[in-house]
């Protein structure tokens, strides 16, 4: 008996210490609290157990241990519940069902030997353990699916050229480009992936057009379609990353950076576009490992070990992973270990980026069969963990360009 009461208050300390001093939200602070002052309440009914079977100098000892029996079933009854909506192996799993089947046989041990007999006003003492259970199982039960949702992440961003430079000595125009993020909300947030791009898009054009041209592959791409030219071909001038993954944003905070591409005025762009793209993941709803995410992970270091990625199988790139941590504990002791994966790498013509939210500490942009796999699992993930995509453009004609005094 004693050492399931003791077991049990361990297990509630670990489960609840994370978030009682470390939790970004008042229900996670709350909760944490309560796992860590229902396991004093075991550590008490442990040295009860002393007193019941021994002397029986209190006569509340029995009712002692049995509340302690309760809450352990209470408690390990929601460990479980939890654990059973995703069936997934972790080693905590080794603690509460033990303790779960443990607390059945003490409860049965317990009110066989009518444990609360000499206990002053049995009935108070029963009516405040039935409303003390009922009260910390509704705020468990709530602080298990809660998510917090009040505030939705804002987030303005900028990209926009500035005035181009004809170069005196050279035909190249020096053309600006500025970017900037603010946090406009209320949420602060992580930067788990980012990019900007500079492309040059060239079209054939007709003047007898006398239909729309190229309707199907327009609607097909998510493209415009359009009367006198058709779907515009791209040519990436310039990318790279922006702010860069394990940055985060506080509310009010802003990062803004000012590039300068060079382009030749002899350049037969009709267009040139700049886009800026920030993944973000909520803080209130999980914390990144920041030490181990922003280390970069090139894939063609072969002493890179699990990130390193044969050229033949992968496209160049750079990997950050990071462990993720949910911000309610008893998510994290009933689930796999959960890491955040973002690539960000270079193909012979353009740039692209990768961001997987997975179980596994593995992945490779260039393994068809990983990807399958994990991209469910990774979609869940980024709902759970509050992750959200926003962007921002900026065009201007080439002409704008190679004549700026006449745009």
């Amino acid at each position: 008996m004693m050492a399931g009461l003791l077991g049990s208050m361990m297990l509630l300390a670990a489960v609840g210490s994370p978030d009682a001093v470390g939790a970004l939200t008042f229900a996670g602070r709350i909760t944490g609290y309560l796992f860590v002052v229902l396991g004093v309440v075991e550590g008490v009914a442990a040295l009860a157990v002393l007193d019941y079977w021994g002397k029986r100098q209190l006569s509340f000892s029995g009712a002692v241990v049995l509340l302690g029996a309760l809450i352990a079933l209470g408690t390990d009854s929601l460990l479980l519940f939890m654990w059973l909506q995703e069936r997934e192996y972790t080693r905590y799993l080794l603690a509460y069902f033990p303790l779960w089947c443990w607390s059945l046989w003490a409860l049965w041990l317990l009110i066989r030997e009518k444990a609360w007999r000499g206990t002053p006003h049995p009935k108070k003492f029963a009516a405040g353990v039935a409303a003390t259970t009922l009260l910390a199982a509704v705020n468990l039960a709530y602080s298990a699916v809660y998510q917090p949702t009040s505030a939705p992440v804002l987030f303005s961003l900028t990209a926009k050229f500035g005035t181009p430079r004809i170069d005196p000595e050279r035909q190249i125009i020096h053309l600006p480009l500025i970017l900037q993020v603010k946090n406009t909300g209320q949420i602060p947030a992580y930067i788990i992936s980012d990019e900007y791009s500079i492309k040059g898009l060239t079209a054939d054009f007709s003047e007898n057009a006398g239909e729309l041209r190229e309707r199907r592959e327009a609607m097909e791409s998510n493209s415009d379609v359009r009367l006198y030219t058709g779907i515009p071909k791209e040519h990436t001038i310039s990318a790279g990353p922006f702010y860069g993954p394990g940055s985060y944003l506080e509310p009010g905070e802003e990062y803004s950076e000012e590039k300068v591409v060079q382009l030749p005025r002899a350049a037969r762009y009709d267009t040139v576009e700049a886009a800026l793209t920030i993944e973000l993941m909520r803080k209130d709803r999980g914390k990144v490992d920041l030490e181990e995410f922003i280390d970069s992970h090139p894939s063609w270091h072969k002493n890179e070990g699990a990130f390193y990625c044969p050229p033949d199988e992968c496209w160049e790139h750079i990997a950050y992973r990071a462990r993720l941590h949910h911000n309610n504990n008893i998510i994290n002791v009933t689930r796999r270990p959960v890491y955040v994966t973002s690539i960000w790498g270079v193909k012979p013509s353009k740039s692209d980026s990768v961001t997987i939210i997975s179980s596994s500490p593995d992945f490779r942009p260039g393994s068809l069969k990983y990807y399958t796999r994990a991209e469910n699992e990774s979609e869940r993930e980024k709902e759970r963990y509050g992750v959200v995509t926003v962007d921002a453009q900026a065009a201007v004609p080439f002409a704008a360009l190679v004549n700026p005094s006449e745009a």
